[in-house]
């Protein structure tokens, strides 16, 4: 998937001028992309939405300087997949703060169970980002990418045993994983 390079963005009042057009596209594009299993969601990136976070950043902190611009291009492309890869942010949603804290110390193997599976049934796991998991503590936000061979999804799920879930995707969602893949 391409990288959104410094090409791509714009500075953060003329984002600013052109958000009500842009974000109802991108809000679009981010609907099928995401993809709820409770208490995971899958958020699956492609160009345009890593477009998006790096602009809506440069919005909210007011960012103009290179460097800095550079800075939020780097750390964002890190979500992105390469050739034949998907890349997505896991976020753990569990909304009670105390039953949040003692899952995230239980659930520090969880990353290396998050899976998409195959037509096939194949599953794939996913490469993390170590950075977010300590010794005695899982962060509640996961950056992933799958190697999935240009191959398009039909689940996502983890067989963690203490949290195995899994849901089929449906047409829509398959369709915007593989207008990803295409890219």
């Amino acid at each position: 998937m391409r990288k959104v390079t410094r090409e791509d963005i714009v500075d953060f009042m003329t984002w600013s001028d052109n958000r009500p057009v842009e974000r109802p596209k991108i809000l679009a594009q981010k609907a099928p992309r995401r993809v709820t299993v409770d208490p995971l969601t899958f958020l699956f990136e492609n160009t345009d939405t890593v477009r998006y976070q790096v602009q809506e950043m440069m919005r909210i902190e007011q960012i103009v300087r290179d460097k800095d611009i550079q800075h939020e291009l780097d750390t964002y492309n890190e979500l992105l997949g390469d050739e034949g890869e998907l890349g997505c942010v896991v976020l753990i949603e569990l909304d009670d703060p105390e039953e949040r804290a003692v899952k995230l110390r239980e659930w520090t193997a969880l990353p290396e169970h998050i899976f998409l599976e195959l037509e096939d049934g194949t599953k794939i796991r996913g490469a993390y980002d170590g950075r977010q998991v300590e010794d005695n503590k899982v962060s509640s936000v996961q950056y992933v990418r799958f190697d999935v061979g240009g191959r398009v999804p039909v689940a996502v799920g983890s067989d963690m045993p203490e949290l195995d879930i899994r849901l089929e995707l449906n047409e829509t969602q398959r369709a915007a994983l593989q207008a990803d893949l295409s890219a």
